[in-house]
């Protein structure tokens, strides 16, 4: 029988033959190789936030052009409607005049109709008679103090007949009624019979107020 004996062979020591100097330029040119992929690396990293960049550059440069194109649209629009307060001045002009002009109109064919509702049966009337104040001077008119008369707007006057003298009287007092009339009174009132018929001539006045405009044209308040 063989015996088979188990020989240990030690590692060899390794000898490096080659001089110093080229280890060390191996060595440094890992390292350069290292530092070229590192520039290179921030090259890319520069490149790309340079690219980066330009491009959002790129995008506001867009939004600012169309910005700008917007405000031009807009002005333009707005250039359209330059002159709309100068025509709302014109028509606010125009209304003032038109108030001041009209401001004391009375529609007289109202104030007849109203009237004649109120004429007595035994009363008719000849002529009417209107004296009216004008608008200025009614602005610029200084209040006088009367214990008998109110001022007003202007006066009319009636020339009319009844049967009787009581007639004038619920003419009167038909005036007393009448809107837009005030303090109204007879300077004349004498028989004058018309053939075999009993009959009165009279003349009448009455103060006309502020209340007989009809405020048609007059500015509304905060217009």
């Amino acid at each position: 029988m063989s015996t088979l004996t188990a020989t240990r062979i030690s590692t060899l020591p390794r000898v490096n033959l080659l001089p110093p100097e080229i280890e060390e330029q191996r060595r440094f040119r890992k390292v350069q190789s290292g530092l070229a992929a590192g520039v290179l690396g921030a090259v890319g990293v520069v490149g790309a936030l340079l690219l980066l960049s330009i491009m959002q550059a790129n995008e506001a440069q867009d939004e600012l052009d169309k910005s700008t194109a917007r405000n031009v649209t807009l002005q333009a629009q707005a250039n359209e409607f330059a002159e709309v307060p100068l025509v709302y001045a014109q028509v606010e002009a125009a209304q003032s005049q038109l108030s001041l002009a009209m401001g004391q109109e009375v529609r007289w064919s109202y104030f007849l109709n109203d009237l004649s509702l109120r004429t007595p049966n035994k009363v008719w009337l000849t002529t009417m008679t209107v004296a009216q104040t004008p608008a200025i001077a009614v602005a610029a008119a200084t209040p006088v103090a009367s214990p008998v008369m109110e001022p007003g707007i202007g006066t009319v006057t009636f020339n009319g007949r009844g049967s009787a003298h009581n007639d004038v009287a619920a003419w009167l007092d038909a005036l007393a009624k009448q809107k837009g009339l005030t303090q109204p009174y007879f300077t004349t009132s004498t028989l004058e019979p018309i053939g075999s018929q009993r009959s009165v001539n009279f003349t009448s006045q009455a103060t006309i107020t502020e209340e007989a405009l009809s405020g048609r044209f007059a500015q509304k308040a905060g217009s």
